[in-house]
């Protein structure tokens, strides 16, 4: 009886999980692709306006990801615990949420476009393509927030295959649209943004269609609960929001630390590996993010040892995948530079530091599971805590490290012991609140 219900869980689980890791897989290879139509379309200036500006967009993006997250932890829990009526406050929440930050953030980031990509360092005719490519995606950031904070409440409510197919649609279309508008009709990075906008309104609008079929729809929320529900929302949505901000706060610090001691050869070099490590530490957020609907469940119905379970599962096929990942990469690390077009020096200096990297995959592994099962679980403080430390470990490394052992190497051993350093810490998060919560029951 107990194989039964194993085998039953593992099937579950894959259920859930494979669809999510597609989907973050795809939205690593996005960033790729259109990085790949700009340089063949616009040359070095276009693709290193787009590069640029990505912060400002990756801010846009993770907003969604956080509140849409937020919202459809809570939504789960109070199904599982038979509270219909509140689950459903939480989408109308979520969805007022999602609509009332994205016009603050199209306002803010029209008004402020210049402002901010300065202080990312554009200049010229770098600011003047930055600016245009920019003013697009504000124009459109309701689009991709509200659609990209949909998509978790489509997995909370048993659709993750249809929310994997919401975000292959819209990648689709970004490709088809890249083409034409940046290929066929010249149109620039404006083009480019357009591309991106009306690809995640595709999204948006296949997201809408599965909540209206569902009948869960809702925006209908009593003015006097708007304000508990949204503060609800944003206590669970900060970690999502920085766990997806997480890489880029890193790249900043990287990037910042390797001018001073390895010069633009060794920015072009991480550039290239955060490309493509990115895409793993994607699909291994897609298993935390995947099996939060069955965490978030389990909790709600106050089933520990299915939260311990599912946990499991999700600690098991993360690492399964970063080794797969590790495999490829190692295998592949020659060649990696010639994909994104870098010169011989670089491109060797890839296949030299990239094992360094492959280290820490494993580590990334163990810590994003680990957040995503505590906010998940509404434990949003160590979710918090695991989500920030990294960048803040790298930073203290890269100050202490490089000048005591070695320049730019210790700068790549920085941020490799500055993951494995995080992982220690969630690992022993981990272990007290498992502790805490076997003395209560």
């Amino acid at each position: 009886m107990k194989q039964t219900r194993d085998i039953c869980d593992i099937k579950i689980f894959f259920q859930y999980v494979i669809p999510s890791v597609l989907s973050f897989a795809l939205s690593g290879v996005y960033a790729i692709v259109d990085g790949f139509f700009i340089r063949n379309s616009i040359g070095d200036l276009g693709l290193s306006a787009v590069n640029i500006a990505y912060p400002i967009v990756a801010v846009i993006q993770a907003l969604g990801t956080g509140i849409g997250m937020g919202g459809a932890i809570y939504y789960s829990i109070y199904m599982a615990e038979k509270k219909e009526e509140q689950a459903k406050e939480f989408i109308a929440g979520a969805l007022w949420v999602l609509i009332l930050s994205s016009v603050i953030l199209t306002i803010s980031v029209l008004l402020l476009n210049g402002t901010l990509l300065g202080l990312l360092g554009a200049s010229g005719r770098l600011l003047a393509l930055g600016k245009e490519y920019i003013a697009v995606i504000a124009l459109g950031a309701s689009m991709q927030v509200v659609g990209t904070g949909l998509v978790p409440f489509i997995r909370n409510h048993g659709g993750s295959f249809y929310a994997m197919v919401s975000m292959i649609t819209g990648f689709v279309t970004n490709i088809i649209l890249d083409y034409l508008f940046v290929w066929i009709l010249k149109q620039g990075v404006s083009g480019a943004a357009w591309a991106t906008v009306i690809g995640q309104g595709v999204t948006m609008l296949i997201a809408f269609a599965f909540l209206l079929r569902k009948k869960q729809f809702v925006l209908n929320i009593p003015f006097s609960k708007f304000g508990k529900v949204s503060a609800s929302i944003l206590k669970i949505g900060i970690a999502p929001f920085g766990l997806t901000m997480s890489p880029n706060i890193s790249l900043i610090i990287i990037n910042r630390f390797s001018v001073v001691y390895g010069g633009e050869p060794a920015v072009a070099t991480y550039a290239c590996i955060a490309y493509v490590i990115c895409i793993v530490y994607l699909i291994l957020q897609g298993v935390g993010d995947g099996s939060q609907p069955l965490l978030s469940r389990h909790y709600g119905e106050k089933n520990f040892d299915k939260v311990k379970r599912i946990r499991t599962l999700a600690y098991e096929f993360a690492l399964l995948l970063s080794a797969i990942g590790c495999i490829i990469m190692y295998l592949t690390r020659e060649s990696l530079g010639l994909l994104f077009g870098t010169s011989k020096q670089v491109n060797t200096e890839i296949a030299n530091i990239m094992p360094v990297f492959l280290v820490s995959v494993p580590f990334v592994a163990v810590l994003r599971i680990t957040t995503a099962s505590f906010y998940a679980t509404e434990k949003s403080m160590f979710s918090y805590v695991l989500t920030f430390i990294e960048p803040l470990f790298m930073l203290v490394l890269m100050i202490i490290l490089p000048p005591l052992f070695g320049g730019q190497i210790m700068i790549w051993w920085s941020t490799v012991l500055a993951r494995i350093l995080s992982a220690l810490l969630a690992v022993i998060l981990k272990n007290h609140v498992d502790k805490k919560e076997m003395k209560c029951l």
